[in-house]
């Protein structure tokens, strides 16, 4: 799941788009491939090294669209401040540390949000793009999370973890 490929219809509801990839692999084949296929910033670092896809490297992908739909900005991105490329992880997570969390938040919402809730988004999308696959949330908790009604308290995410 990333961001360009989640529509928008007339009343606002979400719609996943492109089934492009799927379409490229033989659906009766071992899924344990070694061929990574994926967009660059989305892949979580094990499936990069072993080339194995499960549960876990799909919720390190849904924390990557948490993070760049809150922050309008995309995984990876030039900046010419920084002489480079930024991850969008690694910056959210820097200002996590540095206590400006909410200072991520894309900036055409002219402050045009709930601070909690972009909170939760934000904090919600580092737990699921941490490095360590065991440390993830299922997604099962993730709906828990942002499900409103539930009201699931996230576990504290320490800006210095």
């Amino acid at each position: 799941v990333k961001a360009s490929n989640v529509l928008l219809d007339h009343e606002m509801n979400g719609r996943l788009g492109d089934f492009g990839l799927a379409r490229l692999y033989d659906h009766g084949s071992d899924p344990q491939t070694t061929h990574v296929v994926g967009t660059m910033g989305y892949l979580a670092p094990e499936l990069v090294r072993t080339g194995k896809a499960t549960t876990s490297t799909d919720v390190f992908s849904f924390g990557v669209f948490l993070l760049e739909v809150a922050c309008g900005r995309r995984p990876i991105a030039r900046d010419v401040d920084r002489d480079g490329r930024v991850v969008l992880v690694d910056w959210v997570i820097e200002h996590h540390r540095n206590g400006s969390l909410l200072d991520v938040v894309d900036p055409r919402l002219v402050g045009k949000y709930e601070a909690e809730e972009a909170t939760l988004v934000l904090k919600l999308g580092l737990m699921c793009a941490h490095p360590l696959p065991n440390a993830r949330p299922s997604m099962r908790r993730v709906v828990q999370y942002l499900d409103s009604d539930q009201m699931v308290p996230l576990p504290d995410l320490s800006p210095s973890a």
